[in-house]
């Protein structure tokens, strides 16, 4: 297998140095840019496996290259934040972002979100020679990640797709959010559980010809989600 290669921009040198030593560690090729500007540039001519992304950079910040990432490709993204960034953060989840650490954080945490992602990025996720589902409209192929909703092909970030499998594969069991941050996330203490609703009102946007009345990814008001055939 190929080593899986890992763009890393941020312009603090003690955090890209720390993220680029361990990530090399774990076994990814990693290329480190420290501006917005380089990083577009960088990404126009290459197709990394991730993208770990600060959200504050020189030239051009982190949201403007989620969105610009998001015409283009499904690359997955992981964000860098601060703690006083929490609009941005949300922000960046509803451009398209996989996920985000918020400084300061620990390099194991962001090598163990970085193979989290990748794993279900590169299908291991799904069970092998699982069907695909189809609910009315809404078909859902677990091996080739690919959605379609009246026969259109649907852009899904793995996020998204992983969030959407764990429902329809549980039709109408209701789950919390924090029961689908472990089950799609793999983790649920670091994370803040309205990275799930930004989820799934982007998944709505997506998939539900009306979002403001979906029909199948629905509010159980007090709970959590579930999954309407």
């Amino acid at each position: 297998m190929n080593t899986p290669t890992i763009l890393v921009v941020e312009d603090e040198p003690s955090i890209a140095e720390v993220a680029s030593l361990y990530l090399k560690r774990a076994g990814y090729d990693v290329t480190l840019v420290n501006d917005g500007q380089k990083a577009l540039d960088w990404l126009g001519l290459n197709t990394p496996d991730l993208v770990v992304l600060d959200l504050m950079l020189p030239n051009v910040d982190g949201l403007e290259i989620t969105r610009w990432l998001r015409t283009r490709s499904d690359i997955p993204i992981i964000m860098l934040t601060a703690r006083r960034e929490e609009t941005d953060r949300i922000l960046g989840l509803e451009m398209g972002a996989d996920d985000y650490v918020v400084k300061p954080f620990s390099p194991r945490e962001l090598v163990s979100r970085v193979r989290a992602v990748l794993r279900r990025t590169q299908g291991t996720a799904a069970v092998g020679g699982e069907p695909a589902l189809s609910f009315q409209d809404l078909s859902i192929d677990p091996k080739t990640r690919l959605v379609t909703v009246a026969g259109t092909e649907k852009a899904l970030t793995a996020r998204e797709f992983d969030l959407l499998l764990v429902l329809a594969r549980h039709p109408r069991q209701v789950f919390t959010r924090d029961q689908l941050l472990d089950s799609v996330w793999g983790i649920s203490e670091f994370i803040d559980p309205s990275t799930v609703t930004v989820h799934v009102r982007r998944l709505r946007e997506k998939l539900e010809s009306d979002p403001s009345k979906p029909c199948h990814i629905q509010t159980v008001w007090g709970v959590g989600y579930k999954f309407e055939p």
